[in-house]
C-alpha cells in the first residue's frame, strides 16, 4: 500500500517563482495544491504534474482564501507545507499610487499570509510539525521613492513571519523568510531589460531550491530569515 504523500501548497503560482517552486516540491514528494487568483496557469501546471491540483485563491479576500483551503482539505487532506510566493504590488512614488493601490499591497503581502495561516496552522500543531515558507523582498527592509505602497507591505509581511516563526516554532512548525535582491528571471523583465545578461537575474529555479533546503533543515537549527541575490548583485 502506497504511503500518501504530503501536501505542499504554493500560493501564487505563475511563470517564475511560483512554478519552480511547483516542479521542485513535486519533485521532492509532494501533492501539490496550486493556488492563484486565476487557474489560468495552474491548471496547465497541474497536468504537467503529478499528484497536483489547481484551485482559485485570492489571498487578499477572507473568504476565497477560507473556501480554497476547504477544497484542499477535503480533496487532498490537510496542508504539511506553505510556500507563500504571492506578493504584488503597485510601484510609484506617494504621487502615482492610490489609497487604493497602498491597501491591496498590504491585502496581498500581509492579510493574504495571516489568512493563509490562520488555515493551515491547526493541523500542523496537532502534527507537531510543519513548515511555511514566505518568498519576500529587501522592500521588506528599507522603502525607496517608488515603493511607497509596495514597501510597506513587505514590511508587514516581514513583521508576521517573524511573530509566526516566534509563536509557532515551539509547535514544531518552521516559519522562514526569503529576501529575494534583485531581478527575478521573467519574460517580462527580460523584455524590459533587453541589456542584461543572465548572470544579473535570479533565478525561480535557485530560489526553489533554496525554499526546498529551507523545509528539510534539522529543527536543531532553523534559519528565519535568508537572503537570496545573484553574486553579481551590489548589496
Amino acid at each position: 500500500m502506497n504511503e500518501k504523500k504530503k501536501v505542499c501548497a504554493v500560493i501564487g503560482v505563475g511563470p517564475g517563482n511560483g512554478a519552480a517552486l511547483a516542479r521542485r516540491f513535486a519533485a521532492d514528494g509532494y501533492a501539490l495544491a496550486l493556488m492563484a487568483r486565476s487557474t489560468k496557469n495552474t491548471e496547465a501546471l497541474a497536468e504537467e504534474l503529478a499528484d497536483a491540483r489547481s484551485f482559485a485563491c485570492d489571498v487578499g479576500d477572507a473568504a476565497s482564501v477560507a473556501g480554497a483551503f476547504a477544497a484542499v482539505r477535503a480533496e487532498m487532506g490537510e496542508v504539511d507545507v506553505v510556500v507563500f510566493n504571492a506578493g504584488s504590488g503597485v510601484f510609484g512614488a506617494l504621487d502615482d499610487v492610490s489609497a487604493a493601490d497602498f491597501e491591496a499591497s498590504w491585502r496581498v503581502n500581509s492579510l493574504g499570509l495571516f489568512l493563509v495561516a490562520k488555515e493551515v496552522t491547526p493541523a500542523m500543531k496537532a502534527a507537531g510539525e510543519g513548515a511555511i515558507i514566505v518568498i519576500g523582498a529587501t522592500a521588506s527592509r528599507r522603502g525607496t521613492a517608488r515603493t511607497t505602497a509596495f514597501a510597506p507591505a513587505k514590511a508587514a509581511q516581514r513583521s508576521l513571519c517573524e511573530a509566526l516563526a516566534r509563536q509557532l516554532g515551539p509547535d514544531g512548525i518552521h516559519v522562514a523568510l526569503i529576501i529575494l535582491d534583485g531581478v527575478v528571471d521573467l519574460p517580462r523583465t527580460r523584455e524590459v531589460m533587453k541589456d542584461k545578461s543572465d548572470d544579473f537575474f535570479i533565478k525561480p529555479s535557485g530560489v526553489a531550491d533554496l525554499a526546498s533546503m529551507l523545509v528539510r533543515q534539522d529543527r536543531s537549527a532553523w534559519t528565519f530569515e535568508a537572503e537570496a541575490r545573484p553574486f553579481g548583485e551590489t548589496w
